[in-house]
């Protein structure tokens, strides 16, 4: 404080507090962040009390609720489960394809040589991946796996994949199978935590265990922790003690994944992944529930009740007897009021009925529903037209809300086959090799040959055509200016395989030629066709 705040707090005290706090303003008036997001004295920004935390801290500690809440919303919001589907369906389909493409060049092959070994690699795989003994517990495919896998990652917030190993039979020759598990079961050792560890910690070696995820003192995943049961059981399972197993992550002697953990980081150092929903949880809850409130009084409102009003006893059937029996949710507690269409309820002695005008339906249900589906989709990445299967607008703004949806489905499937797809595909590739069935001279002692002969695509079903005549036209001029391929169209367009296109095309104008028939060019805008 100067002089001149000194003397005139000695003459008024209110004054040079003021003049303090005025000089105190100017240190962070027009200071970075200070006047706008970081803000600590505007109204609309003194009640948002925020800490940055860790990811552990952020995510881990609510990881049970967003998974319940999530799921609750996949099993009973119709936005939730439909976010969700469209994702999976539009990612996965029935599955992404293998196409094999190693790199001839490089281990000195023919192109007739590479297709030849890409063949038959394609059909041996196709011999295990489209058996449900790939499946640890025989109930799916390959194919299958890939949507559950990836819907219980969305689901979630991550899903996990164990590499085992089964006897071999004569009828499988492959030994190799998956087990995909729920992220529930993938958790730190409550038993351990109370007698032996410390803060989640390995007895044993001292490393940490973050939700399952055991990590060493340079943060590198080392194991996961698995317990044999969920965390709520009920049957025969509810009596069963807990017990985990400590998987390695990678192998010691191979360096190959014993475990693939989908998950998809958002954040550095995030060890366990955060449900699709997660952002849009309470909007999900709140439209669902006002959802169901319209839906109720639309049916209050539809249905056509007549009370009769007694002054004395009445021998006539009571209220609610007129309603048909399966729709009477308590016909021998008297206290239960219950409306149906068409009933005729008698009431008691000093009984009235007051009832408020519902008023439906509401003209504004739908506009705010849209409202906040286009709310719910840009957080998913999802155009509400595809959301709510809707396409009203031109064909330019279906296009673009189409092709916006795309470039995350693309994301995703890519994402997909790097982290599920490939590394399943190099495992089996070393089993069909080391067990003579696929040669691949070199595989098993240089990495960059083994990449080489691994080396694959992973194809899923094509984007949704608004105009096809439109779409299939652009395709030609790619194709014709070396913009793409002919096989990369053929799979775009319509996920089919070039190759079996033109061998079929040559068998039909074969057999057509035989015939004596021709193909009819397209009619003209005139009505009329040439030969």
């Amino acid at each position: 404080m100067n002089l001149i705040d000194k003397a005139i707090a000695y003459v008024s005290p209110q004054i040079a507090v003021k003049r303090m706090a005025a000089r105190k303003m100017l240190d962070i008036v027009n200071w970075g962040y200070s006047e706008g997001g970081a803000s600590a004295y505007k109204k609309s920004m003194r009640g948002w009390k925020t800490t940055a935390a860790s990811p552990k801290d952020d995510i881990d500690i609510n990881l049970a609720t967003l998974r319940a809440r999530s799921r609750d919303l996949y099993m009973n919001s119709p936005l939730g489960s439909a976010a969700l589907k469209t994702s999976r369906t539009n990612v996965i389909g029935p599955g992404l394809r293998l196409k094999a493409h190693i790199d001839a060049a490089f281990l000195g092959l023919t192109d007739d040589q590479a297709e030849a070994w890409e063949r038959k690699t394609e059909r041996e795989f196709a011999l295990w991946a489209e058996s449900k003994h790939c499946d640890a517990l025989r109930m799916n495919d390959f194919y299958d796996l890939q949507g559950i896998a990836f819907l219980g990652c969305l689901l979630n917030g991550d899903a996990f994949v164990l590499f085992k190993a089964a006897q071999r039979q004569s009828w499988m020759p492959y030994t190799l199978r998956l087990h995909v598990i729920e992220s529930d079961r993938v958790s730190t050792p409550w038993v351990d935590v109370l007698l032996f560890l410390v803060e989640g910690r390995n007895p044993e070696n001292g490393n940490a265990i973050i939700s399952g995820v055991e990590i060493d003192s340079d943060g590198m995943v080392v194991a996961y922790w698995i317990c044999n049961t969920y965390s709520i059981v009920t049957g025969i399972e509810a009596n069963k003690m807990k017990k985990w197993t400590r998987v390695e992550a990678f192998g010691a002697d191979t360096g190959r994944p014993n475990v693939l953990h989908l998950l998809d980081a958002e954040r550095a150092e995030q060890r366990r992944g955060v449900p699709l929903l997660a952002p849009v949880i309470e909007a999900l809850k709140q439209i669902t529930r006002y959802t169901n409130a319209e839906l109720m009084a639309a049916v209050v409102s539809g249905l056509f009740t007549v009370f009769i009003k007694s002054e004395g006893p009445s021998s006539e059937m009571p209220l609610g007897s007129m309603l048909p029996q399966e729709e009477q949710v308590a016909s021998e507690d008297p206290t239960v009021y219950e409306m149906g269409g068409g009933a005729i309820n008698v009431l008691q002695p000093g009984e009235d009925i007051v009832t408020a005008n519902p008023s439906r339906p509401n003209t504004q249900f739908e506009a705010f529903v849209n409202a906040l589906t286009r709310y719910i989709g840009a957080a998913l990445e999802i155009p509400y037209e595809l959301l709510q299967k809707s396409f009203q607008s031109s064909y330019s703004a279906s296009r673009a809300a189409l092709l916006e949806a795309w470039k995350m489905f693309r994301t995703r499937r890519q994402w997909m086959a790097k982290e599920f797809c490939q590394p399943t595909y190099e495992e089996w590739l070393a089993e069909a090799i080391a067990i003579g069935r696929i040669n691949a001279p070199g595989f098993f002692n240089d990495p960059v040959i083994r990449r080489a002969w691994s080396r694959s695509e992973w194809h899923g079903p094509a984007p949704g055509q608004v105009n096809p005549v439109q779409e299939v036209q652009a395709s030609i001029l790619k194709v014709n200016n070396g913009l793409s391929t002919r096989e990369r169209e053929t799979i775009e367009l319509g996920g089919g395989d070039f190759d079996h296109n033109i061998k079929q095309l040559g068998r039909e104008s074969s057999q057509m030629d035989q015939a004596g028939l021709q193909p009819q060019a397209p009619p003209t805008k005139g009505g009329s066709s040439t030969g």
